[in-house]
């Protein structure tokens, strides 16, 4: 008897695609995404400047389990057994236009040159003004993309000097010098069991000759998956590579926006196993570093380029640990240096409090620089959600499931604030364009503004209905008086906030301690003025600074009760999504958001009236 044989598990995409085309229903498998343009009222966003249009919804297909992963045994989400962990579809933007695609008009603000790198009040300084030229801000959610091409590019700023500046055994000497190294095993016929395949679309190299200069590649996600896009193809749903892993799922990514050229990427990963890939698309090599947990063994839930830095890059590990990893290094056996101070907060000053809230296992003074780590500081006992690098590249705001935001000067290893939630951890945090403001979200359901110079909390923004998973600036409609940004949850929905430096002095109630604005932290602008002036423009080893001027200063700040705290409602609210979102970034001319499910949705932005009229036909 003749048997006809299975279907084969990887068709083409064409005969795909032409399936899709002519509406036969087909599986969902590893190798397929699906592209698709939805259309109707429910795939708008009505906000005062316009609608935003729903342009493209692209689907990444979830690749099932590997054979030996280990099944999950309870889904239930409040299971209180260990599950692997897993982040939904974060993705890296990258475009290797030279093209300056930022605005501009946000960074001419004058900016506080001391050696805090902070505004000493919201009013800006006329006599220490920059250039608008001399930085370019990082990506404004700090999270897991760079924001445009020129995001995180090589930085030219005043007083900020490169992380471990002085350590002379950071810098390469001998043959090796100034010379740039690259991965070395070729990722499409790795033998590596952490690798299960790589595959390559059959005409990588034409397409990418013949993509325009200025358009955006996507890194993105899901699972044990990891694939590249070309967002500027209008075949976008065929990925030029993707990448399946055997045991670990890749959480988090970044790409160097100071070594990317048209032949050469430098992109990290980081795995729920605790290992972190090196990896260069477009050569398709890669190094794995902290083999095996070697350094650590617990997940990386965030990964970030030091910005500036060719080879340094910051992890932050699942057991509240920050690492510093050189590309370039060896990796050995960590265990923490004896001795260590914590930057200018030495116990010799008697200030001990700092060094117990932010333990430097190792320093990136250290003369021990032959191996990996570079430095490693030790936060909490819980994990460590999110982190992103201020736009002066001076300090990092860092996120807990303890439920506190910390603000670190990481160039001296330094703990400045504290700050805690309303209740529950913190998920997500983002710096303002001008660094003057934080944004952070949680399982609080709220989106919380803090004032960095003020070090107290400006605003409270309710609008979700479930935890706050991103948080982003809208660079595109932000100046030095007004801000945009959004944010997305569990709740599925997409908001839209607007707030202005005028909201900042209209308090929603006068609490015991009248207060001159929302944001103030002394009893007048005439006392706090005066306090600026006695404490040598406000340095931030005494940062918790009072109205009587107490002896005793702390760094950690009691939570506001919400009676005395202004509360921000969104300007636009919707359930853009039936899954729960993780993920979001604006670019020039789209808001771009995903999902758990693997869902990338692009919104298109207002254009001249066409959109609302456009929108109005669909409503009809």
């Amino acid at each position: 008897m003749f048997v006809l044989p299975p279907p084969p598990r990887y068709p083409s995409q064409n005969a795909y695609n032409n399936a899709v085309a002519s509406g036969q229903a087909v599986p969902m498998v590893e190798t397929n995404n699906i592209l698709s343009y939805p259309t109707g009222p429910e795939y708008q966003l009505v906000v005062g400047e316009g609608t935003y249009l729903l342009k493209e919804d692209l689907h990444l297909a979830t690749p099932p389990p590997h054979p030996s992963e280990a099944p999950i045994i309870n889904p239930n989400p409040l299971a209180t057994t260990p599950q692997p962990a897993t982040a939904g579809t974060k993705i890296s933007l990258l475009n290797l236009s030279s093209r300056p695609t930022v605005p501009q008009q946000i960074y001419k603000t004058e900016t506080n040159r001391s050696g805090t790198g902070f505004h000493s009040s919201i009013q800006e300084h006329p006599s220490e003004g920059r250039p608008s030229g001399d930085f370019v801000p990082p990506s404004s959610d700090g999270g897991d993309t760079s924001l445009t091409g020129s995001a995180r590019a090589p930085v030219s700023i005043g007083s900020a000097p490169a992380f471990g500046e002085g350590n002379a055994m950071l810098v390469a000497t001998g043959k090796d010098a100034g010379k740039r190294r690259k991965p070395k095993n070729n990722i499409a016929k790795s033998n590596s069991s952490f690798i299960s395949r790589c595959i390559v679309h059959e005409n990588l190299t034409r397409r990418l000759q013949e993509r325009p200069a200025d358009g955006y590649f996507a890194f993105a996600n899901i699972n044990r998956a990891f694939q590249w896009i070309d967002m500027s193809s209008p075949q976008k749903q065929e990925h030029l590579t993707k990448i399946l892993f055997t045991k670990g799922h890749c959480l988090c990514h970044d790409i160097n926006q100071v070594t990317k050229s048209q032949t050469h990427i430098d992109l990290i990963m980081g795995f729920s196993t605790g290992e972190i890939i090196w990896y260069d698309p477009i050569s398709q090599k890669y190094t794995r570093l902290n083999k095996n947990g070697i350094i650590n063994a617990t997940p990386v839930s965030e990964i970030r380029w030091i910005p500036g830095s060719e080879n340094l890059f910051l992890a932050a590990h699942m057991d509240g640990s920050l690492v510093v990893y050189d590309k370039e290094k060896e990796d050995a056996a960590f265990s923490p240096e004896e001795a260590v101070t914590n930057g200018n907060s030495d116990t010799s000053n008697g200030n001990t409090e700092h060094s117990a809230k932010l333990h430097v296992d190792k320093s990136v003074h250290s003369k021990n620089q032959k191996f990996n780590p570079v430095s490693c500081w030790k936060l909490s006992n819980q994990r460590i959600n999110a982190f992103a690098f201020s736009p002066d590249n001076r300090h990092i705001a860092v996120v807990s499931e303890d439920g506190t935001l910390r603000i670190i000067d990481y160039l001296k290893e330094q703990l400045l604030d504290i700050f805690s939630s309303y209740y529950g951890g913190f998920i997500s945090v983002c710096w303002s364009p001008d660094g003057k403001y934080v944004l952070t979200g949680g399982q609080d359901d709220l989106v919380s503004i803090w004032s960095v110079a003020e070090s107290t909390i400006v605003a409270r923004c309710q609008g979700h209905q479930s935890w706050v998973t991103a948080v982003c600036f809208d660079p595109w409609r932000c100046d030095d008086r007004n801000y945009r940004f959004g944010s997305v949850g569990e709740d599925c929905r997409l908001l839209l906030w607007d707030f202005s430096v005028g909201m900042l002095h209209r308090p929603k109630a006068l609490s015991a301690r009248q207060r001159g604005s929302v944001s103030s932290r002394f009893a007048n602008p005439l006392q706090r003025a005066e306090t600026q002036n006695t404490t040598s423009s406000r340095l931030r080893s005494n940062s918790s600074l009072s109205a009587e001027g107490e002896e005793e200063h702390t760094i950690e700040h009691p939570v506001e009760p919400r009676a005395t705290t202004a509360m921000l409602p969104p300007v636009m609210s919707k359930m853009i999504d039936p899954h729960p979102l993780c993920w979001l970034e604006f670019t020039e001319d789209s808001i771009i958001t995903s999902c758990k499910s693997g869902h990338i949705r692009t919104w298109g932005r207002p254009r001249d009236g066409a959109n609302e009229s456009e929108g109005a036909s669909l409503s009809a």
